[in-house]
């Protein structure tokens, strides 16, 4: 039966920003208060990244027609998807959130409509940089396409989203958030 309105919390954040490692720690710190949804991506599960679920792109098309994903999109070569159980989910109070892409947000906002609230987590430039030249997996072209596609969206984040700076550890990273959602779940409660 549902109590309140449930939000859906949409994480999104340049690639390198830590949104990984944001979302594991969510799961361990509010298991009872946030559903933290897997993406379904056509990429191997050894590929490293997120936990994810690896569809070949048969099956995805497959589950896609069948209208089991709540959202899908394309982007850097792979399809993403986000089940239908999250709508379940908001159906019965829980507050949910995804791991969903910067160029998508406009069309989960249509579907969600005031349910939704951004959760951008945000890096400093140089520290970006940094991660994604550590981590390996770019050509130096690449990065620097990923560090001018960063710039681009932190400049877009929308009025109602909550911004995150995962630029130092993420204790810090996550008492910024807990504020935040705190603060959010109040405001939602109280109206």
């Amino acid at each position: 039966m549902k109590n309140k309105s449930a939000t859906l919390f949409y994480l999104i954040g340049a690639s390198g920003a830590g949104k990984d490692s944001v979302l594991h720690a969510m799961r361990e710190m509010w298991p009872d208060k946030l559903m933290v949804a897997h993406r379904y991506i056509t990429r191997a599960a050894e590929a490293g990244g997120e936990n994810h679920v690896a569809l070949s792109e048969k099956e995805f098309l497959q589950r896609q027609e069948s209208g089991l994903f709540a959202m899908s999109w394309q982007a850097n070569g792979y399809r993403y998807g986000v089940g239908a159980e999250i709508d379940l989910w908001l159906s019965q109070g829980r507050d949910v959130i995804v791991n969903g892409s910067r160029a998508y947000l406009d069309t989960a906002i249509e579907r969600y409509g005031d349910n939704l609230v951004p959760v951008v987590i945000d890096v400093e430039p140089a520290v970006l940089k940094q991660r994604l030249y550590a981590r390996g997996r770019e050509s130096e072209r690449e990065i620097i396409k990923r560090l001018d596609r960063a710039e681009l969206y932190r400049r877009l984040c929308p009025a109602n989203g909550i911004v995150v700076d995962n630029s130092g550890s993420l204790e810090n990273t996550m008492m910024q958030f807990s504020k935040a959602l705190s603060a959010s779940l109040s405001t939602e409660s109280s109206s």
